[in-house]
């Protein structure tokens, strides 16, 4: 239509001009619109959404909830898996592990083992004896556990299982600590494939139907006290990249999304031998300048090109850090971590744009606050605010474009234990704690906890926001939540 409305110029038609470019203009509007409901209300295509900040824009969001309430169905899930819902078009993607035996339970809270540790020491063993201590009752190794690995499509409009698929049995490739599950890695989809990574095993490819496309195993490497993976992995163009900080051989890599193949890998080095696993997603920043891969690991973050080459870095990261970068109003935002700093990158950066001692900002770094970084949970980028939320329930908002903080709070003395980010929309902040509870919170510069909403069951994968539905992942169970009326 367009090349008509150009030979429609050329013969000065006036007439035809006039409708053709009527015509356009609809036909692009109907796109735009087409666009607008895939990104925002259809697909929500990999861990914490298509924008990596889980937002919400439909007006119909439930705010309110329990086991019964503005629940529209709920699906009980087998075995364990910390891993975030996928969707795509109609259908839910979600992975988990079933154990042949018992399978050491989740425990509430980050601290426990550091707790048992104290313990043991004060009684007088050995390191040798508390580390023993310590990895019978908290960590599960290969040689005590046969799994089967599963990929579930459910049906996103009743909850009913369309397919599964067993794509893996046996042994894991390294141990895990049990408040870890053994499939926290959340699967992405471009909308006709979808990919399932388990880091140090291999990743997989499977059409809508649940047909395997490819699969190509990984080598094992050895992660940090063995306390397991959970780097989800991410889509650009034709690639999916994974990456893999460890304590053998830290790498990121690139692999064809239609065959498996390995197109490229770069190895790093970052943090201190013995001290190098890092279980951070990777983050695809578009921008008007180029297209980058965010890669943030122990004690640095790098930014690669799409051919795996280095375009900057930056110190300050913690030494074991959790949290996914994300872009939000032109700027890229880094949480490096539980002690580190958060950070607000501008586009066009290149070499090391680390921050001297004292400083806050330079050319390419717009602001910094340091000791904000927080463990388990990403920031949350919403009407002018990023809220970081710690693991014991502290709440800061900063300004997005200043860093200047607005309030740092505790949400609620309930509020205890955190690992999911916090989602947000309808002018509201969702922050759900490990043992079920949602605070909802008013978004703005003044903190103001608005109600709870209990569900009752461990949770820690971050949700999926689909239209008007809200998918929310507990051990147990997956729940659509869906206002009524």
């Amino acid at each position: 239509m367009i090349t008509n409305y150009f030979e429609a110029v050329r013969c000065h038609n006036v007439i035809g001009r006039c409708f053709l470019l009527r015509q356009a203009v609809l036909a692009c509007v109907i796109l735009m619109m087409s666009l607008t409901v895939f990104g925002q209300n259809i697909a929500w295509p990999q861990f914490r959404g298509p924008e990596s900040n889980p937002v919400g824009t439909n007006a119909r969001l439930a705010d309110r909830w329990s086991k019964t309430e503005n629940v529209e169905w709920s699906q009980s899930l087998p075995g364990r898996g910390w891993s975030s819902p996928i969707v795509t078009g109609d259908k839910i993607f979600l992975t988990t592990v079933t154990t042949e035996g018992k399978s050491k339970p989740p425990q509430i809270g980050t601290e426990y083992s550091n707790e048992y540790v104290a313990e043991l020491q004060k009684q007088g063993l050995t390191m040798k004896e508390i580390l023993e201590k310590v990895n019978e009752r908290d960590i599960e190794m290969p040689n005590e556990v046969m799994l089967h690995y599963f990929v579930y499509c459910l049906n996103l409009k009743t909850g009913k299982t369309e397919w599964q698929r067993e794509f893996y049995k046996g042994r894991p490739p390294g141990g895990r600590h049990r408040k870890n599950s053994f499939s926290s890695e959340s699967p992405v989809t471009d909308g006709k494939f979808v990919y399932v990574y388990i880091g140090n095993l291999g990743v997989w490819a499977f059409d809508l139907k649940g047909k395997q496309v490819w699969h190509t195993p990984l080598e094992s490497n050895p992660v940090y006290l063995d306390f397991g993976t959970g780097s989800s992995p991410a889509l650009v163009n034709n690639m999916l990249v994974i990456l893999n900080d460890n304590e053998k051989q830290q790498f990121i890599a690139a692999f064809d999304k239609q065959t498996g193949k390995e197109i490229w890998r770069t190895n790093r080095s970052l943090g201190p031998k013995g001290r190098q696993s890092a279980w951070v997603t990777p983050y695809v920043w578009r921008h008007a300048l180029r297209t980058e891969l965010i890669a943030v690991g122990p004690e640095f973050v790098i930014s690669y090109d799409l051919a795996g080459k280095e375009l900057w870095r930056m110190s300050g990261m913690s030494g074991a850090p959790i949290p996914m970068p994300f872009a939000y109003d032109g700027l890229l935002y880094i949480n490096g971590g539980r002690g580190s700093l958060i950070v607000a990158v501008r586009p066009g950066a290149k070499g090391d744009i680390s921050l001297p001692k004292g400083e806050s900002a330079n050319e390419f770094v717009a602001w910094s606050v340091p000791r904000a970084g927080t463990y388990l949970p990403a920031c949350l980028a919403y009407e002018g605010g990023i809220y970081a939320l710690t693991e014991n329930g502290i709440l800061t908002r900063l300004d997005a474009k200043t860093g200047k903080q607005t309030y740092k709070t505790r949400i609620d003395p309930k509020a205890t234990a955190f690992t999911t980010s916090p989602w947000a929309y309808n002018g509201k902040l969702f922050c759900l704690s490990e043992e079920g509870q949602t605070f909802v919170i008013a978004a703005g510069a003044e903190f103001k906890l608005l109600h709870v909403n209990e569900l009752d069951d461990m949770a820690q994968a971050t949700p999926a926001i689909v239209g008007e539905r809200l998918l929310l992942r507990t051990e147990k169970t997956l729940y659509s939540i869906r206002r009524k009326g």
